[in-house]
């Protein structure tokens, strides 16, 4: 069962900015969505349509916060939904497992908070003490070039931008996250998770769950 929208009004050095939370396709379908989230020389946005927002927010228990200027806007985005069925992090259990799938801002808005303010938002709603939040960071998905940082210094920013959230940094054998050892996988841990679900968690990192 989704949580109660939230539309937060927040003042930045650019602008008023309005955090919404839990929208709707028909919601976003009304908005407009900025062209730097597009293919860039070095970097391509992990969603480059608004029709992927669309359908993530369509999902069960999903939540697609938005960033939104005073014309309604997007300029930013958060993407919280359950893992696909195929990889490892599904095999937990049904409905215990949530990925965030993206956090992205447009490069005109960046370093200007909106990315914690939305972090935090999708972070501060009940549903999530009862789940497993995780976040894969791949650094081959990363804007270096828009951001000027190198992979390690931009993993470090991630860890910086999640840990007042309550996430932390996870060891795993996970195939794509060992392909580079800038890649990460941070977790947040629900106060309402069960240890035996706590446990699993750990053998699941390594592939040692018996299922």
């Amino acid at each position: 069962m989704k949580d109660t929208p939230r539309a937060i009004s927040w003042k930045t050095s650019r602008g008023n900015v309005t955090i919404r939370s839990q929208c709707t396709p028909r919601e976003i379908r009304t908005f407009i969505y900025d062209s730097q989230f597009g293919t860039h020389a070095h970097y391509r946005s992990l969603y480059t349509r608004r029709e992927s927002l669309e359908k993530h927010a369509d999902l069960p228990d999903a939540d697609v916060t938005l960033a939104l200027t005073d014309h309604n806007h997007i300029i930013g985005f958060g993407v919280l939904a359950y893992p696909e069925s195929e990889e490892r992090w599904s095999r937990l259990g049904a409905g215990l497992m949530m990925e965030v799938k993206a956090i992205e801002v447009s490069r005109s808005w960046r370093r200007a908070g909106v990315a914690k303010c939305i972090i935090q938002t999708m972070m501060n709603q009940p549903m999530v003490e009862d789940k497993i939040i995780y976040m894969v960071g791949y650094s081959w998905t990363w804007d270096l070039d828009g951001s000027g940082q190198s992979a390690q210094a931009y993993r470090r920013m991630l860890i910086r931008l999640f840990e007042p959230c309550g996430f932390q940094e996870y060891q795993t054998n996970e195939p794509n996250i060992c392909l580079k050892p800038e890649n990460i996988l941070l977790g947040r841990i629900g106060r309402n998770v069960a240890k035996d679900q706590r446990d699993n968690f750990k053998w699941l990192r390594f592939n040692l769950l018996n299922t």
